[in-house]
């Protein structure tokens, strides 16, 4: 047995918890040691659930003085370039959470820079590391529902008011000094519909979109989209739509809709479940096991595993971010559009869950689906 790889984990609180919560399972393991905690203000042992290890909010210095192979990045979004690139010069490998970078410009610095320091990053689209994606485009291939048309994807999520507060960057799209954010809704809460959407469709590197169309809206007093679709023409003419809202008046659980000729494929990603239903044969539904996207880094380092999710693999989803942060600022939906749940401190769109499932449905955006309120926005590479 080879020693555990030190790891440092930058995040902590938040959705660092459940990072925490891996590699202290990957630790128990024997796997990996947790060699630091990278926060602005330190965990306190309460919080930590025991004794501590190192602590430092400076990132580089921590890499430093653990010695750390591996780190896993879950910080807000603008300083993953940076902190990528931190751990790169220093021979660190990389688990970095999505998504990659707020911008194509710095999505390349952090690839290119990742690169050339000849370290490994697994970009973490959890979903990607389902033990479905390999199956349902083995399915494709096989042509189980004739030709593929087109991919849909849906995302009905509910978000109380308190989760665009959750940080001073929740909910913007840039920060007060003109720094990118892009925290919509398809850019970060629901990036996964798109990124495992534009993965089944083989659109995978940012020269595999031809054109992106957006609809940004926003029933929540905030900057960024938190009721938007997108589509994406892959070069071969291949449409892939993607819709989603943070105000749905029920949380339903988002998929990916592979259209064919003879029939369809859908896909719930967080549940690694997929239903097959096709002409001539009665439905088929799988359930299919998933590969920890830390775990793919460590056996990648240790045998040379192929990596599951590389930045490379992830252009075309930056393409997508990239197209809605030079779209026009999302625009408000008129007051008699949503309404407010009192008890729940949430704003629901009425009919939204229904737009969403049909937009997915047909490939079609908002506007196209006579909603009043929706407007196509822009057109861009």
């Amino acid at each position: 047995m080879s020693a555990p790889l030190p790891v440092v984990l930058a995040g902590a609180r938040g959705h660092g918890r459940w990072h925490l919560a891996n590699l202290r399972r990957l630790e128990r393991a024997g796997r990996v040691r947790l060699a630091g905690l990278c926060e602005l203000t330190p965990l306190t042992e309460g919080e930590y659930g025991g004794e501590l290890p190192a602590q430092s909010a400076d990132f580089g210095a921590l890499l430093d003085t653990t010695g750390a192979r591996v780190a896993v990045v879950c910080t807000p979004i603008p300083t993953h370039t940076d902190l990528a690139l931190t751990a790169a010069r220093r021979g660190v490998h990389l688990l970095l959470e999505k998504p990659p970078a707020p911008s194509f410009a710095e999505f390349r610095r952090m690839a290119d820079g990742v690169a050339e320091a000849g370290v490994a990053c697994q970009i973490g689209f959890q979903s990607l590391g389902s033990h479905a994606v390999p199956a349902v485009r083995e399915l494709i291939a096989d042509g189980a529902v004739g030709e593929v048309t087109g991919i849909g994807g849906a995302g009905a999520w509910v978000r109380d008011e308190a989760y665009f507060r959750r940080s001073p960057w929740a909910g913007r799209r840039r920060m007060d000094d003109g720094t990118d954010v892009v925290d919509g809704a398809l850019t970060n809460p629901l990036a996964h519909a798109v990124a495992t959407a534009l993965t089944l469709g083989g659109a995978t590197r940012d020269q595999d979109v031809a054109a992106v169309e957006t609809e940004l809206h926003r029933a929540n007093d905030i900057e960024a989209d938190d009721t938007s679709c997108v589509r994406v023409t892959a070069p071969t003419g291949l449409r892939i739509t993607v819709a989603a809202t943070l105000c749905a008046e029920r949380a339903a659980e988002p998929y990916v809709l592979v259209h064919g000729t003879r029939g369809r494929i859908t896909f719930w990603y967080k549940q690694d479940r997929v239903l097959i239903q096709r002409a001539g044969h009665g439905p088929e539904e799988h359930e299919h096991g998933r590969t920890d996207l830390l775990e793919n880094l460590l056996d990648h380092l240790a045998d040379g595993t192929d990596l599951l999710v590389t930045p490379d693999g992830t252009g075309a989803f930056m393409r997508v971010v990239e197209a809605i942060r030079r779209a026009p600022d999302p625009r408000p939906l008129p007051e008699t559009a949503w309404h407010r749940i009192a008890a729940e401190a949430r704003r629901v769109v009425p009919g939204v869950d229904a737009l969403v499932e049909s937009a997915a449905g047909t490939l079609s955006l908002y506007s196209e689906l006579g909603a009043p309120w929706a407007a196509k926005e822009v057109t861009a590479r």
